[in-house]
């Protein structure tokens, strides 16, 4: 049998519609800032994909500007700012903030100041889906994007962060999206392209993946095919639950993401799981991907009360919509089996 990936939270596998708007792009040599016809075919493909990524995230009106990242989008609007939140945050955005708010048992944050606060809107380890308040000043929506029914315009949020390849686009593009009006200052200074918020000859290929990307997550949603995923999930969840009722389920009673689940058997690191389930043919996680080979306690199981054996212990399994029953299921089996040789040897 071949490899199982159940790692779509750390990045996707490429939708054919993206590869197909890149190899176009491909073929526009043209420099967008350029006023002859090719820089203008080139400036249409950007100008194309902000309005496809602007209409599937439910910002139509508000500012995307393209970046390399999320994280750079999160560095582009945190920098200069007085911000704070909570330690869930992923660490692209808690290294700009003051990370101080409490986090209730469940991955909540409660939020008393929204206007110089950040709360992302789902967590890339736990998969908890937050209630954004009116006036907010930051929301990260990489995970969410493409996964939840959202609008960018109805959550009243000031700015938000996106990255292309959460969501079946490219790695090295994403953007910040912020109402309109809102001050930004570049911090990549020079020939003021995307609005003068962030200089430098834009990604063209990249920007024309993640818009069509980005229409294709949309019409996904809308068809319902997360629900699905998620059946899966509760389903895989269930099973390793009646077979090793130790099993800790982070963020369960809470709103989660459809397709991610977080578990740990206190005392079994994560790090060794990850290897273990890697050579049996199952590519996970041990939390965020930009904190995995760093052993270490999760940070964000830490802020929800959990003790170092479970916050050392957690896996994150994350479905994508290729996932399929039987690859959950030779999962949790082979999972369980490994479960039953620890505790066996622990006990």
């Amino acid at each position: 049998m071949g490899r199982v990936y159940l790692d779509h939270n750390a990045t996707t596998p490429l939708r054919p519609e993206a590869r197909d708007a890149m190899i176009a792009a491909m073929e526009v040599y043209g420099n967008p800032s350029s006023v002859h016809a090719e820089g203008r075919e080139a400036k249409a493909l950007i100008e194309a994909a902000r309005a496809q990524v602007a209409a599937a995230l439910g910002a139509d009106g508000a500012d995307v500007i393209f970046v390399s990242s999320a994280t750079e989008a999160a560095a582009l609007f945190c920098s200069g700012r007085n911000l704070h939140g909570a330690l869930v945050e992923h660490d692209s955005v808690s290294v700009w903030i003051e990370t101080g708010l409490p986090v209730d048992q469940n991955g909540r944050v409660d939020i008393d100041a929204p206007e110089t606060s950040v709360l992302q809107l789902a967590n890339s380890e736990t998969g908890v889906v937050q209630e954004l308040p009116e006036g907010l000043a930051l929301s990260d929506m990489t995970q969410a994007f493409g996964k939840l029914p959202l609008s960018f315009n109805w959550t009243g949020v000031t700015a938000a962060l996106v990255s292309a390849h959460k969501l079946g686009g490219p790695k090295g593009i994403g953007a910040l999206v912020v109402r309109r009006g809102t001050d930004i200052g570049a911090q990549l200074k020079g020939g003021g392209q995307e609005m003068g918020r962030r200089a430098g000859t834009e990604n063209v290929i990249g920007i024309a993946g993640f818009g069509a990307a980005a229409e294709a997550a949309a019409r996904d949603l809308a068809t319902g095919a997360w629900a699905r995923i998620e059946v899966l999930r509760d389903k895989m969840e269930a099973v390793i639950a009646a077979e090793a009722p130790q099993t800790v389920f982070a963020g369960q009673s809470a709103r989660r993401l459809p397709n991610t689940s977080c578990f740990a058997t206190p005392g079994w690191k994560g790090e060794t799981q990850v290897m273990q389930m890697d050579l049996s043919g199952f590519a996970i996680s041990a939390g965020s991907a930009c904190s995995s080979g760093k052993v270490r306690a999760s940070k964000v199981l830490t802020a929800m009360g959990y003790g170092d054996d479970v916050a050392t212990g957690a896996i994150r399994v994350s479905l994508g919509l290729q996932t399929a029953e039987d690859d959950v299921m030779r999962f949790a089996e082979n999972w369980l089996a490994k479960q039953k040789k620890f505790t066996a040897r622990a006990a």
